[in-house]
């Protein structure tokens, strides 16, 4: 792939990873959360943006969705489906997770949700440092690109969004693990939990503290 550089005159920090002179398409951002949760599925969005929301974007400051009180992501998720010209959510189950490895499951999600796409990106921009196996787009993984790309954040936001739902409806079949609060991390009162009554279905196995036996 030919080196990708960013905009010309570009000095925004933001800027250097979310507008190319040399790039002729849509460009897409894919992100992951739940990776490092103890339950439940790890969850990837794509999202492509059109040139014109970077700016409208710039000024809402949406870098690292975990730091945004969950009111505040819920109003970016809905300015940010208004905005996006597409964008999908892909994600890897527990089992998956299990068989594959974190690391593994989480390529997973992102190939899925790249691949529900209908819009067809010319570039895909990946949170991290790996890059999807088969992925017939050109592509750049960038460590912390939810700090360096409007595009990555964006998925950021909308995959938080979207998988803090589901622990909220999971943790009314699950109640005795503090779902609601914890959204499947390792609280104190997770891990307590996972002591006193050993883990559920929809924890990770694989994962160390879920190794309790009963």
């Amino acid at each position: 792939m030919q080196e990708i550089k960013p905009a010309a005159g570009n000095n925004s920090s933001w800027l250097e990873f979310s507008s190319y002179s040399d790039i002729q398409g849509a460009v897409l951002g894919v992100d992951e959360v739940g990776r490092g949760a103890l339950f439940g599925p790890v969850v990837a969005a794509a999202v492509i943006l059109p040139v014109e929301a970077l700016s409208i974007l710039m000024v809402e400051n949406i870098n690292d969705s975990k730091k945004l009180s969950s009111s505040r992501r819920t109003k970016l998720a809905e300015k940010i489906t208004t905005l996006a010209l597409d964008w999908r959510i892909g994600y890897a189950t527990t089992a998956e997770i299990d068989e594959l490895n974190i690391l593994q499951a989480t390529l997973l999600a992102m190939r899925r949700a790249i691949v529900k796409l209908r819009v067809k990106p010319a570039l895909c921009l990946i949170d991290g440092n790996q890059l999807v196996k088969n992925l017939p787009i050109p592509q750049v993984s960038i460590v912390k690109g939810d700090e360096r790309s409007l595009n990555i954040a964006a998925a950021s936001i909308m995959a938080k969004v979207w998988r803090d739902d589901l622990l909220q409806r999971l943790a009314l079949k699950y109640p005795l693990y503090d779902l609601e609060r914890n959204k499947g991390y390792g609280s104190q009162r997770h891990l307590l939990a996972l002591q006193q009554y050993g883990p559920s279905p929809l924890h990770r196995q694989s994962f160390r503290p879920c190794q309790i036996q009963h």
